[in-house]
């Protein structure tokens, strides 16, 4: 077998699957709500449209949430 085909094979596999659809629709879900709660719209519609396996989801989250919050005080 290839690498590809190994690479094909392993992305099949549900046992790597759902750990990784698990760990993406918790950071959508906490980045989308925190969007949502801080009427940042361009920010919702970007995370709710393009999936990053939470990458985007956790830059929002750590940087440019705070950065709202500090703004507010």
């Amino acid at each position: 077998m290839t690498l590809l085909q190994n690479l094909d094979t392993v992305l099949q596999d549900p046992r790597f699957l759902i750990p990784i659809l698990i760990w993406s629709v918790i950071w959508k879900g906490i980045a989308l709500w925190k969007c949502g709660r801080l009427n940042q719209i361009r920010w919702f519609v970007v995370l709710l449209v393009v999936n990053t396996m939470g990458i985007l989801e956790i830059i929002y989250v750590v940087w440019f949430q705070k950065d709202h919050n500090a703004k507010k005080r």
